[in-house]
């Protein structure tokens, strides 16, 4: 048996309330920014918010989930799809990876094509530095539409 890659999740504090519902479908079906664990087994060690900006939980989340024995850690897709998009997840990411010296992935599930459609006709996601940050998130049209 192979052993598990573990990951943590931290989500934006606007969407506290939600119950993962589509990251931990995403993460089991193993589609959007989880597609890269294909065929791998996978352990959530740590689900947590950032507790607002400016992220006041980043750091005592990652230190957790690192001790939980976290090898990637992935700030979830509300960060990218909100409005407007987390200003911090360039700081968030740079500073986990230096302080904790393990990878960052930005997003979890795939964009839901509503957000999708929303960011496109307002334009944010045109600057280069944003395409690369939703390209794991990106999927076909029946995908995107499936986690509406």
């Amino acid at each position: 048996m192979q052993e598990s890659i573990k990951i943590g999740i931290i989500i934006c504090d606007r969407y506290r309330t939600c119950a993962g519902g589509k990251c931990f479908r995403s993460l089991k079906d193993r589609v959007g920014a989880f597609s890269r664990y294909a065929g791998k087994d996978v352990e959530l060690v740590g689900y947590t918010t950032c507790a607002g900006c400016p992220g006041g939980n980043i750091e005592y989340a990652g230190d957790e989930m690192v001790r939980n024995g976290a090898q990637v850690i992935h700030l979830a897709t509300g960060f990218l799809v909100g409005y407007p998009p987390c200003p911090y997840i360039g700081t968030f990411k740079e500073f986990l990876e230096y302080r904790y010296g393990i990878e960052v992935v930005l997003g979890t599930h795939p964009i839901p094509q509503k957000y999708l459609d929303m960011h496109t006709k307002l334009k944010t996601w045109e600057d280069p530095e944003w395409k690369d940050r939703i390209d794991a998130t990106m999927t076909d049209d029946a995908t995107r539409i499936a986690y509406n």
